[in-house]
């Protein structure tokens, strides 16, 4: 029996026009499925197969947090996930994934094993921009990190007034070369 095996359905076994499932997610599920974007959580998985005369239609709904590292102090951060995704399954010759929404299994087989689009919902329910929030970084991180930004609070969406605190307050001398560009900028 595999690791995964768990999260194997057998569609032809299903006799109700619905059926319910529920996985949890863990630490161990993560390590086994052995991807990169996600090591560490505790997703809640309630999966809803509606069965019709063509295909089953299966409804996930998320909810729990993954661990990722922050994009600015590195350190790692819990990230509530919540989200609801669909799928639709049908009988055909052999496996294909169709689109981002339809995938064939073979009928003579009529199982599915659903341990891989779970990951997938989960993590591209990840914002792409995953920060602590204010306050809560690792503030020798953070103030290693903004000795070496040219930062300000117009270029940065995330900028605090608590940003301005944590910066050093020595004005960097600036490059000579910027100023001979910003004259070039200055004459168009």
């Amino acid at each position: 029996m595999g690791k995964l095996d768990k999260y194997q359905i057998d569609l032809k076994g299903i006799h109700e026009s619905c059926c319910r499932f529920s996985f949890r997610l863990d630490d161990s599920f993560f390590a086994d499925i052995d991807a990169v974007d996600v090591r560490k959580g505790d997703v809640n998985v309630s999966l809803l197969i509606k069965k019709t005369s063509q295909a089953f239609d299966l409804e996930f709904h998320s909810e729990g947090f993954v661990m990722v590292p922050c994009d600015r102090c590195l350190d790692e951060m819990s990230l509530p996930i919540v989200s609801d995704d669909s799928l639709r399954v049908k009988f055909g010759n052999e496996y294909a994934e169709e689109d981002d929404n339809l995938v064939i299994v073979p009928e003579d087989e009529g199982t599915i094993n659903v341990a891989w689009f779970m990951y997938e919902l989960v993590a591209l329910a990840i914002p792409m921009k995953h920060v602590h929030a204010p306050g809560e970084c690792n503030e020798e991180m953070y103030r290693k990190l903004q000795s070496y930004l040219c930062t300000t609070p117009d270029a940065d969406e995330d900028w605090t007034e608590e940003d301005e605190i944590v910066s050093d307050g020595v004005d960097k001398p600036i490059d000579p070369r910027w100023n001979e560009l910003k004259k070039i900028l200055d004459n168009n």
